[in-house]
């Protein structure tokens, strides 16, 4: 599982909790990839979308401009689960050679 991969886990992962604009997610992971760029996370983002695990829609507006909000979509909630499932294995087979 290479970061990418991780990055998408995390993504849909927060997504799964709750809707989020663009920059409260990119937020959320600078905390854990604090060495991840914007563009890339919303390269991400709009993968994600084109793939149709995630959808956008506008948040009610405030004193600033529109903010696109993400959803995770039932493909969504499939893909973290298997991106999961991978984790988990990935972790198992390095636990089981010592590596921690």
């Amino acid at each position: 599982m290479l970061k990418k991969d991780l990055i998408e886990l995390c993504l849909l992962h927060v997504l799964s909790t709750e809707d989020l604009y663009g920059y409260e997610i990119l937020r959320r992971i600078h905390e854990s990839f604090p060495g991840t760029q914007e563009s890339g996370v919303y390269a991400l983002l709009r993968g994600l979308c084109k793939e149709g695990c995630t959808k956008q829609y506008e948040g009610a507006t405030s004193d600033g401009p529109t903010r696109k909000y993400y959803q995770i979509t039932k493909a969504g909630i499939e893909k973290r689960n298997g991106l999961l499932d991978e984790w988990r294995r990935l972790r198992d087979t390095l636990s089981a050679l010592g590596v921690e």
